[in-house]
């Protein structure tokens, strides 16, 4: 499947569905408030995992690996408002723009983040005209991913402790969505979902470890968001714990275990030379050549 044929599908599959819920019934305000959380998007790169772990299993009904990308994005979406509100982060921008709450208020940023995690469940809820059997198991896939005690939800909350686990906080707060996207994959195509959990954990310990780097060394023009929050929040971060290269030395080594995990599928060997090719672009070019 070509970039741009996903590409084109993600946002197809995102823009369907937020018409769907912000037709001229809605509140406007709180309509704008939810588009501007999810387009234009950053590298989709949740939702393209889930499409290619489900092209990577085999056929799969009509519109389910679509449903299945739509609502991981939209949680990972409604994830970064709630992130960026000043009880939490206080991020001014994010992708570049505004984010929500600094664009809409704070009442509005809530309520757009709540408004999208509905929707991310009331899209996989339509696919049980297709399959319910799938559907149901996409729903409690992604409920798992984002709830308590393991998913996104657990990973803000560890932010509110004084002791952290550094591995269950990054597992928590960006592994779990991850390992969501690709058992929802694999849930849209009929297969055992548990089996892909750890291609997804893998690649969201990479992510975050990447995201730590770029919080240390990227300017946010670089990366569209504000830098230094880790230090300034004092919030865990890998490279205070390994240094610049020693953390890019994992990075790497954690997309190589993600790759190797990926379980006996018909596009297999295709999908473990996609993840290799894609989270190239995870190292920021800084910590690329301290780990060269």
């Amino acid at each position: 499947m070509a970039k741009d044929e996903i590409s084109l599908r993600i946002e197809e599959a995102l823009e369907r569905a937020v018409a769907r819920v912000t037709g001229s019934a809605a509140p406007n305000r709180l309509a704008q408030a939810m588009r501007h959380a999810v387009f234009p998007g950053g590298a989709r790169i949740r939702p393209r995992l889930a499409l290619s772990v489900a092209a990577a299993c085999g056929e799969c009904p009509p519109g389910l690996p679509d449903a299945a990308a739509a609502a991981v994005e939209f949680l990972h979406c409604a994830s970064l408002v709630h992130d960026d509100m000043p009880c939490f982060d206080n991020a001014g921008t994010r992708r570049g723009k505004p984010s929500v709450h600094a664009a809409f208020g704070e009442p509005l940023a809530l309520l757009a983040g709540d408004a999208l995690i509905v929707l991310a469940f009331e899209t996989t809820a339509l696919m049980a005209v297709v399959d319910p059997l799938r559907s149901a198991a996409l729903a409690a896939v992604l409920a798992r991913s984002v709830g308590m005690p393991h998913g996104i939800v657990a990973g803000q909350g560890w932010e509110s402790e004084s002791v952290v686990d550094l591995a269950i906080y990054q597992r928590a707060k960006t592994g779990a969505l991850f390992a969501g996207a690709a058992m929802a994959g694999a849930a849209a195509a009929g297969h055992p979902a548990e089996a892909w959990s750890t291609l997804g954990h893998r690649l969201g310990e990479a992510y975050q470890a990447a995201d730590d780097l770029r919080d240390v060394l990227c300017s946010p023009e670089e990366i569209g968001k504000p830098v230094g929050q880790d230090e300034a929040l004092s919030r865990p971060n890998i490279v205070e714990r390994m240094g610049v290269e020693g953390a890019a030395r994992h990075l790497k080594a954690l997309i190589a275990e993600a790759a190797e995990s990926v379980p006996d599928c018909p596009g297999a060997p295709a999908l473990r030379l996609q993840i290799h090719a894609q989270s190239a672009r995870f190292l920021p070019k800084e910590a690329a050549r301290a780990a060269a």
